[in-house]
């Protein structure tokens, strides 16, 4: 699969910003208090802060794969553009029906 620039640019928007955004609604999330059975931090958690602490962790893993994704796509070699002529010098890769082991 091949990224434009364009797409990996967006992937990588979309990895910064769920590192943004995620951590400071966990914190909102730790602060609520439905998020505790008593004091904030001292007494146990309830289900609402486990559920949202859950959402916020897939949150974030998704989200640096989508960034690393879009790292890669902007890292990755380009090769050359649409309508440009290939070297003399470069032969285009063989295809895999021509290839003599898989006839």
């Amino acid at each position: 699969m091949t990224l434009t620039r364009r797409a990996s640019w967006f992937l990588l928007a979309v990895g910064v910003w769920t590192w943004l955004i995620w951590p400071r609604f966990l914190k909102a999330v730790w602060d609520d208090d439905r998020a505790w059975t008593g004091a904030h931090g001292h007494s146990a958690p309830t289900s609402f802060l486990l559920v949202h602490v859950v959402l916020v962790v897939a949150s974030l893993a998704i989200g640096t794969m989508v960034g690393w994704l879009g790292v890669r796509g902007l890292r990755a070699p380009r090769g050359p553009r649409r309508g440009r002529e290939q070297p003399q010098d470069e032969q285009p890769a063989q295809e895999v029906a021509e290839h003599p082991t898989l006839r």
